[in-house]
């Protein structure tokens, strides 16, 4: 193991921000890491008032990616930042990605990876030189259920895929927060800073990953309708896409923001010809399994009936049954691996398998591929519209 603990930087984040905030709190959960910088704000005021929050050195809150980037590399080896978080509106990202990879920094990415697919396929070729680790924080890959789920499905348990169903309801944009000046819904409503979807881009991306993953199949058809009821709003707030995969299973994923009383129903049905699967973010430490012509069972996370079908989720699971892990556990299982990654390539050791299980460049640029071919299709005529593979 190494003697110390990694040092993590974070891009954004400032006062107001949620998902900076629990980037921080997942990394730092199993100890192995400490956040020593951040580029919290391009607002000096805001960004001293995060990194004084934080107790951080105020010599290494910086006003800008740039000036992070130039002093921590002045640092010996081990003293300046192993990692940096980019959690930043998505306009954002393939910038300071790029940046922090030609700096010879590792990247953990919020999601999604950029702002369009041709931004994807650059920042790619830029992590395939660089040879760096490169993250995309796709967090619900991260639930042990999930990853138990993902094994049973790939190890024939199920049978042979036939259909999967993904429902994502939330309803706190069913009133045009944006025009409030509310920070969350201003960037995300804004094609400048968000991109060319809206709801489809913010969480839809997160359901087709969590597909691809579970099934390890890609996506690669869609039939798509996007929809935007708040009156003065320009990106889509509500999509129901039907989906083709590459071995002949069939799928529909429901999105919406506008689901009045909604909170965050994310919820994944999966059939085979044997049987079926079912998990709920909002009742995560629970799969639920159907068969042809048994009862439905519940399996609990942290039993040894899971570790034993699936070493992935006892590897995500901190807990015994009954004591609840959620979101930040989520993100941070992601983090745990990562940094175990880096850790095995500072030391110049194979990591161990499990450790490799995080959504990496690749994954982000399928998640750019399926935005753009949901809004291609939308926007279309045509009954199907073709995912490219990459």
């Amino acid at each position: 193991m190494l003697r110390r603990r990694l040092k993590m930087g974070i891009v954004g984040g400032g006062p107001g921000a949620f998902i900076g905030d629990v980037h921080r709190r997942a990394a730092l959960l199993d100890g192995g890491v400490e956040l020593v910088a951040g580029a919290f704000s391009a607002d000096k005021t805001k960004a001293a008032e995060k990194g004084r929050r934080l107790l951080l050195d105020p010599a290494r809150v910086y006003a800008s990616l740039d000036a992070m980037v130039e002093h921590e590399l002045t640092l010996p080896q081990g003293e300046r930042v192993d990692f940096v978080t980019v959690a930043t509106p998505n306009h954002l990202h393939f910038p300071m990605a790029r940046r922090l990879l030609r700096a010879g920094f590792h990247v953990v990415c919020d999601k999604p990876m950029t702002h369009a697919v041709k931004e994807a396929r650059a920042l790619k070729r830029e992590v395939d030189k660089s040879g760096n680790i490169f993250v995309v924080t796709y967090n619900y890959t991260g639930y042990p259920m999930v990853k138990l789920a993902r094994d049973l499905v790939r190890n024939g348990y199920l049978g042979d895929v036939r259909k999967v169903v993904l429902e994502y309801p939330q309803g706190w944009l069913a009133t045009p927060l944006e025009a409030e000046g509310m920070k969350q819904a201003v960037w995300r409503t804004d094609p400048s800073q968000s991109g060319l979807a809206g709801c489809i881009g913010d969480i839809g991306s997160h359901g087709a990953h969590l597909l691809e993953y579970m099934l390890g199949q890609r996506i690669t058809e869609v039939s798509a309708d996007l929809t935007t009821f708040v009156t003065g709003r320009v990106l889509d707030d509500d999509g129901s896409v039907l989906m083709r995969f590459e071995e002949g299973a069939r799928g529909v994923l429901l999105t919406s923001q506008v689901s009045v009383g909604e909170e965050n129903g994310l919820t994944v049905r999966v059939y085979g010809d044997q049987r079926g699967v079912r998990w709920s973010q909002e009742r995560p430490d629970h799969l639920q399994v159907t068969s042809l012509d048994g009862p439905e069972e519940t399996w609990s996370r942290g039993s040894d009936y899971v570790a034993a079908a699936s070493p992935a989720a006892a590897r995500a699971t901190r807990l015994p049954p009954g004591h609840p892990e959620g979101f930040i556990e989520s993100f941070a299982n992601i983090y745990h691996n990562v940094c175990d990654a880096i850790c095995a390539r500072i030391q110049e050791t194979a990591p161990d398998i499990l450790t490799l299980d995080y959504p990496t460049v690749d994954d982000g640029l399928r998640g750019m591929l399926f935005i753009e071919s949901v809004v291609k299709s939308t926007r279309s005529r045509q009954k199907w519209t073709r995912v490219p593979v990459r």
